[in-house]
């Protein structure tokens, strides 16, 4: 199926195994940003959910159902997120959701799914998603507010206190600036600057020249994602400019460090453990799960593994035990499952969901790295 063409319909996997061809299959619907800005989020998610949806059926399916995954390509515009939402619901009749590669798309959504009573797994970062409780919505990564303070928890322990912030004008990047203004007084952080981009900008040296004229500034923090973040990392070299320079977890992935290249040599983020699991001490409960799925996605698709893909297994394998929890497919069960969800390693940290809670993650899962020689190392 064709770029456009998958733009406009789902795409299914079903791969039955051992199943009888008669089992009513489970549907999982997904939308997700394949193509556009955010798409080395989309692809990888996509990956995944296409390769764990296969495995699962060749070992027997759920509850002796086959799963199938039915999903839509929002080019990450979040008003086709919307319009493919309502599609999965009213006319796939999907049973569960899990998808919404960014924080626009997922939002898009959520009144849809609240309304229809749909479980939906989100895999975007903003804390909105989840803040206030929404019944019917969870997600796996850790929020913006999350990442704001892991970096300036990382700052305030080098002595950096002034600080320069560049935000993406996406839903993820307004968030995060609103979240990092909100946290920075907790540690003792000054924003001394408020620089903005789009997320389809392609030069960000205008922002970063305004910040490199404040003589007051010790550290520059950049909350983005998709190629936007490489570019101002990029720039951030070119300019000559010296301070310490953190992104958020939104450019988790080897994608990030192809783009920027050797510009992302000592630039630090908030990261889940995904990225290091060979770094990982062998009695981490995270490293079995982050190994595997390293080594299953590579085995498969021969490309590195990211974050997101990440967040997408973790969203499936908690839709998947709360569907065996609940002995079928009962929307109100399902979610109930889900929200009881407690001491589940997956990929992302250890999830303790609670009717008050629904990411189920605390900071310690988030781990501090640091560009060395072009990889991903654990910062000191």
């Amino acid at each position: 199926m064709n770029k456009t063409m998958r733009s406009f319909f789902s795409g299914t996997v079903l791969a039955l195994g051992a199943l009888s061809a008669n089992a009513e299959p489970i549907k999982i619907g997904s939308v997700l940003s394949i193509t556009g800005p955010a798409a080395f989020l989309g692809d990888p998610e996509l990956k995944t959910l296409q390769m764990y949806v296969e495995d699962i059926n060749k070992k027997g399916g759920v509850l002796g159902r086959p799963l199938q995954l039915v999903y839509y390509d929002d080019g990450s515009d979040a008003a086709k997120a919307n319009s493919f939402g309502k599609r999965l619901i009213e006319d796939d009749k999907v049973d569960i959701l899990v998808g919404g590669t960014t924080t626009g798309s997922t939002m898009s959504m959520v009144p849809l799914v609240e309304k229809a009573n749909l479980p939906f797994i989100s895999l975007a970062g903003a804390v909105v998603i989840i803040e206030p409780v929404k019944k019917w919505v969870f997600k796996t990564p850790h929020t913006d507010r999350m990442a704001a303070e892991k970096v300036f928890e990382d700052m305030k322990k080098r002595g950096l206190t002034n600080i320069a912030l560049l935000s993406e004008t996406s839903g993820f990047g307004q968030s995060g600036r609103k979240e990092s203004e909100a946290v920075a007084g907790k540690y003792g952080i000054t924003l001394v600057a408020d620089e903005t981009y789009g997320p389809k900008d392609t030069d960000m040296s205008p922002q970063l020249s305004k910040i490199k004229g404040i003589a007051s500034a010790q550290a520059v923090f950049v909350f983005g994602l998709g190629q936007g973040p490489a570019i101002v990392t990029r720039n951030y070299r070119q300019l000559g400019i010296t301070l310490p320079l953190y992104h958020s977890h939104g450019v988790a992935s080897g994608e990030y460090l192809k783009l920027a290249g050797s510009a992302a040599e000592g630039v630090r983020l908030p990261s889940p453990a995904q990225l290091i699991p060979e770094k990982l001490a062998a009695n981490d409960p995270q490293k079995p799960v982050v190994a595997a799925y390293e080594k299953s996605f590579k085995e498969v698709y021969k490309q590195d593994v990211s974050t997101f893909g990440g967040y997408a297994y973790d969203g499936l394998m908690l839709a998947v035990e709360a569907i065996r929890k609940a002995g079928g497919t009962d929307r109100v069960k399902v979610r109930d499952a889900i929200e009881a969800t407690r001491g589940f390693v997956g990929t992302s940290g250890t999830f303790n969901m609670s009717a008050t809670d629904h990411l189920g993650l605390d900071l310690s899962s988030f781990r501090m790295l640091e560009v060395k020689g072009g990889e991903w190392t654990l910062a000191q």
